[in-house]
């Protein structure tokens, strides 16, 4: 999974993503790892690693992984090429959500790009950017298809659904509020890859005092939740200051000063979860003497595409999956156990992945 974090100057944009990335890798122990200066890979915490090490005495554990990117430069009129100009946009093209900071605090000492604190406003000023940039890849696309839509009955269909989508952007409307039933609309809406129409979180920037609460009490945080409800946008609240200072500790120092501020998980962890939530994603779990794993996949996945994840072979060949849960096993204490008792199932090609099944494919290539 991939996640791109926006954002205007002085939001908490880049300590969020310097801390989260420096947390996410110490509280599951999997290197940090730096593609490009604004780029992060995190493990995502999963206590059921840890215990299926145990039970297997593994000698690797590999947690599955979110991808972070920092976009730095993006401010009003960054799609004319203020800032960076283009170059942020370049970086949130390929990720699966964006994960939208906004700033829900007052600060005399943190200068606001606008001057004063509206977070309604500063979601707009980056929508009206990644609008611009929209249009520009849709007239890059509707100058080529103009030239075979003449000839072609699909092409003229598929031209006719590029300039309505450039009207809806050009009314400042985001390209995911665009209504289509038609398969092949949807599908090529898809293909174009554009930002507006990628699912968003937003990351609510709080004080210290609004985090026990997750920014019940902030009348900020209401009006970008109340705002996020038209998008099907997820919302936390998270103060990037502490997050600061929790990727400094260790993991049991952590859980007492979340404690002390009355928070029951960091923003990572709040991050995380609500990413698995928007994107619809879950994990199914292997583990042997040579290696425990979470694989992640889409919720509804079957067997055989599930177990493509870990190896194209394992899906042309897929026989059939040994199939346990992850409670019914920590309970039995074994595999063995768990088999025994009747726990441990054989599914076929039309078996469903839930989240946290043990699964074990036999295959045959």
């Amino acid at each position: 999974m991939k996640l791109g974090i926006v954002g205007l100057p002085n939001v908490g944009k880049s300590t969020l993503f310097n801390s989260i990335t420096k947390a996410g890798a110490e509280s599951a122990n999997y290197p940090f790892c730096t593609i490009e200066p604004n780029v992060g890979v995190v493990a995502v915490p999963d206590e059921r690693l840890e215990k299926l090490t145990e039970m297997y005495n593994s000698a690797k554990t590999t947690p599955a992984v979110i991808e972070f990117v920092d976009i730095a430069g993006l401010v009003k009129g960054a799609s004319k090429g203020e800032g960076l100009g283009n170059q942020f946009l370049a970086n949130i093209r390929e990720v699966d959500a964006i994960v939208h900071v906004v700033r829900c605090f007052e600060d005399p000492n943190v200068i606001h790009v606008d001057g004063s604190v509206d977070p309604i406003r500063d979601i707009e000023t980056i929508n009206i950017e990644l609008i611009f940039s929209d249009l520009e890849v849709l007239e890059r696309r509707i100058a080529k298809t103009v030239r075979g839509a003449r000839n072609d009955k699909t092409l003229a269909k598929e031209l006719d659904l590029q300039e309505r989508i450039k009207a809806h952007l050009e009314a400042g409307k985001l390209a995911k509020t665009f209504v289509t039933d038609d398969e092949d609309e949807l599908a090529w809406l898809k293909e174009y890859n554009l930002l507006t129409y990628k699912p968003v979180i937003f990351a609510a920037n709080v004080s210290e005092d609004d985090i026990a609460d997750d920014g019940a009490g902030n009348e900020y945080v209401q009006k970008v939740r109340e705002y996020a409800k038209d998008f099907d946008a997820e919302v936390f609240a998270l103060c990037a200051q502490i997050e600061q200072e929790l990727a400094e500790l260790e993991d049991d120092e952590k859980m007492a000063f979340l404690e002390e501020l009355g928070a029951k998980e960091s923003g990572l962890d709040k991050l995380i979860k609500a990413s698995y939530s928007l994107l619809g994603l879950i994990s199914y779990l292997t583990s042997g003497p040579d290696e425990t794993r979470a694989w992640t996949i889409t919720k509804g996945t079957k067997a055989p595409q599930a177990a493509g994840k870990i190896h194209t072979d394992f899906e042309r060949g897929f026989i059939k999956a040994e199939v346990v849960a992850y409670k019914d096993l920590m309970e039995c204490g074994s595999m063995v156990a768990a088999k025994e008792k009747g726990l441990v199932r054989q599914e076929g090609k039309e078996y469903v992945v839930e989240d946290g099944d043990v699964i074990l494919f036999k295959f045959n290539v």
